[in-house]
């Protein structure tokens, strides 16, 4: 029952828009009119506020952290039950009632829940999946979903539990099903690695 609260809490956080309403308290305007459309800290940089950028993506990434620190800490959820909480803010994020059930990609919000997870740890293993394909192609939507699945490999080569694996390849489906329009092509690839491709 614990287990069960917890991921509707997280579930609830992971669904506020922070940087939507951000955009519209202190830009007076909808940051989905910007860059790609979505409801994510990105755009609030795009809409001009690139101060209130970094205050949206904290609260991005907190609200995945919270739920899931709070739940270890308080009811002693571990385990499966532990993963549950973790994919509900992501899930939240992406399909957010507060936005007639349309959210983003949940790239902070997936940060914040690994902080919960692992500490300092998941992120920075994240971060260096996301990294390796950065250096390879151009795209992001592309970088954040093979990062994960880098991520993924980092997890069972460490031998972390079952239900973390598990739990990260929801979070890479909830991210290629809020953006599966982009990988109806491949990416750019960046120009040092296009140049090994071209005859001499």
């Amino acid at each position: 029952m614990q287990a069960l609260t917890w991921t509707i809490i997280a579930f609830f956080l992971g669904s506020l828009p922070f940087p939507v309403w951000i955009g519209k308290l202190f830009l007076h305007t909808d940051i989905r009119k910007y860059g790609d459309g979505a409801p994510g800290a990105t755009n609030v940089a795009r809409a001009g506020g690139r101060g209130l950028y970094i205050i949206a993506i904290l609260l991005d990434a907190f609200k995945g952290a919270i739920p899931v620190w709070l739940a270890q800490l308080i009811s002693d959820v571990h385990g499966w039950p532990l993963a549950a909480v973790a994919i509900a803010p992501v899930l939240g994020h992406a399909f957010s009632p507060f936005l007639k059930w349309r959210g983003g990609m949940a790239v902070a919000t997936t940060f914040g829940v690994w902080l919960g997870l692992l500490g300092w740890v998941g992120p920075v293993l994240i971060g260096v999946g996301v990294g390796i394909m950065f250096a390879i192609q151009k795209n992001w939507v592309w970088a954040s979903v093979c990062g994960m699945l880098i991520f993924l490999i980092f997890l069972i080569t460490l031998r972390f539990p079952i239900h973390l694996a598990i739990t990260n390849l929801c979070h890479t489906s909830i991210m290629t099903i809020r953006r599966y329009s982009y990988f109806t092509k491949w990416p750019e690839l960046q120009p040092w690695l296009a140049k090994l491709g071209r005859k001499p």
